[in-house]
């Protein structure tokens, strides 16, 4: 694949999922001049909202995905979501269609055996104890071998979807029906993780953009974000997390080691930013998961950084500067549905924002119980303040129906 960067601007972008992160990358992606195509599996998606066009239509259907790629006539292809045709996406790039990052990268990366399996064989990348299971008298087997407690997910999904922590033997049943129904996409196959005893869990936002002056892509790292998570999903994030040089330099050095091995297993450049997830204990780093695109725990850098990671991702990929400065400590909460609304309303945002930085409603259609609909971030002198100010702001943004208000 031959290509000129710079990319010349404007560059057409079929986004492959159009949810919250996809909307502040097509907004980012249109400051340049480029023109979005917004595609999901619903109508009126958040990225669909602002994005010069949309389709609706099943990703992970083969067929539909090549004729709207084919009716599109794209420069970039750039995927946010798992639930893809992923294999499709090869002849694309050999006819000249750069795929953010690359093929590969989206083909491994979407799927937790080809990416642990990946990351596992390389030299410095320390991972959990993992199996896979293609039935629960094979999910047993595995929860033998690898212990208790140990955590069970679907090979492709996100988010803590279809994800269990099971402490015994008689939970094996119940995360293997979980798996199979939560999950973003069915592969028919879990992952069966070693339960780590870790400090805490960081994001580290790399990023794999092009130097003109050497003519070269160089890897460059934000400042670690630190994240807590109930259920497998994310419920609020902080920049930076202190942690020691050593670990550090470790998450550093297997994040570059797994982006760097992405990138020589396909085509092209491999441009972009990638959320990298580790388990960190004193000084020891475990690798745990990758992410080729904007990391929901990274929404905190639109008040942090000097440049978002939806600006790093819109840069590195069109070939421009990119800087990974940190300008002050920040931190995020999201803004959760209780209960199933068809036509969300939500009051408090004036509240929040009396303290808080920002507030970004993701404008989804209808909210289910336990969904993401919102994110509040803040700043403040440290870290442990600005998760008071986020958290309490959150707090005070409340959803109703706006048809059935109460």
């Amino acid at each position: 694949m031959t290509m000129t960067l710079p990319m010349p601007l404007p560059v057409r972008v079929a986004l492959l999922g159009s949810g919250e992160l996809g909307k502040e990358v097509t907004i980012a992606l249109q400051r340049y001049g480029c023109t979005v195509i917004a595609c999901d599996s619903y109508a009126n998606a958040p990225a669909m909202q602002v994005a010069d066009s949309s389709r609706v239509f099943d990703m992970s259907d083969p067929a539909a995905l090549r004729a709207v790629l084919d009716e599109a006539d794209v420069d970039l292809i750039v995927p946010e979501v798992e639930a893809i045709a992923t294999d499709c996406l090869s002849a694309y790039e050999e006819r000249g269609v750069r795929v953010v990052p690359n093929a590969f990268a989206v083909q491994a990366t979407m799927d937790r055996q080809r990416i642990r399996h990946l990351a596992a064989s390389l030299p410095g990348v320390r991972t959990s104890d993992f199996r896979f299971a293609s039935s629960e008298a094979e999910l047993s087997a595995a929860l033998e071998e690898i212990g208790y407690p140990a955590f069970v997910k679907p090979t492709m999904s996100s988010s803590g979807h279809g994800q269990s922590r099971v402490d015994g033997p008689e939970q094996a049943s119940a995360a293997w029906a979980h798996a199979e129904e939560d999950a973003r996409a069915t592969t028919g196959v879990v992952i069966v993780e070693e339960g780590i005893d870790f400090d805490y869990e960081i994001t580290l936002l790399t990023v794999r953009s092009w130097d003109q002056d050497s003519a070269s892509v160089v890897t460059s790292f934000c400042v670690p974000i630190g994240h807590r998570q109930e259920g497998g999903d994310y419920v609020e994030s902080w920049q930076p997390m202190a942690m020691s040089e050593a670990a550090l330099a470790s998450a550093r050095d297997m994040a570059k080691a797994v982006t760097d091995a992405l990138a020589q297993a396909g085509n092209g450049p491999c441009l972009g930013l990638f959320g990298v997830e580790f388990f960190v204990r004193g000084d020891e780093v475990w690798f745990s998961e990758l992410s080729p695109r904007p990391h929901d725990t990274g929404m905190v850098t639109m008040v942090t950084q000097r440049q978002s990671e939806f600006e790093l991702h819109t840069r590195a990929i069109l070939g421009l500067p990119t800087t990974t400065e940190l300008s002050r400590p920040g931190a995020s909460a999201v803004i959760k549905s209780e209960r199933a609304i068809d036509a969300p309303a939500y009051r408090g945002v004036a509240t929040a924002l009396a303290t808080a930085d920002i507030v970004r409603l993701f404008g989804k259609p209808i909210s289910r119980s336990g969904r993401r609909v919102g994110v509040v971030a803040a700043t403040a002198t440290t870290p442990k303040e600005s998760r008071v100010i986020a958290r309490r702001a959150a707090a005070a943004i409340t959803i109703d129906d706006a048809q059935n208000p109460s």
